[in-house]
């Protein structure tokens, strides 16, 4: 489950902020949510494609938007 692992990963790290990849298929964003409450650490850059150029800085209202389409 990548909320436990996150929560794992947090506990024996302490990152800053989480990173999501392939959110282009997980077009509602449910598990980095999830991730950012579970750790209290922001979502700073998200990959929407599968190129370098794909990631990108994070926009809360881009998911919402995403969300509602």
């Amino acid at each position: 489950d990548a909320v436990d692992q996150a929560r794992n990963f947090q506990e024996m790290l302490k990152f800053d902020g989480a990173v999501l990849t392939k959110l282009d298929t997980d077009a509602k964003g449910g598990a980095g949510l999830s991730i950012a409450h579970a750790t209290g650490q922001p979502i700073v850059l998200c990959g929407v494609g599968q190129e370098y150029d794909d990631l990108m800085q994070f926009d809360p209202d881009w998911l919402l938007e995403q969300l509602f389409e």
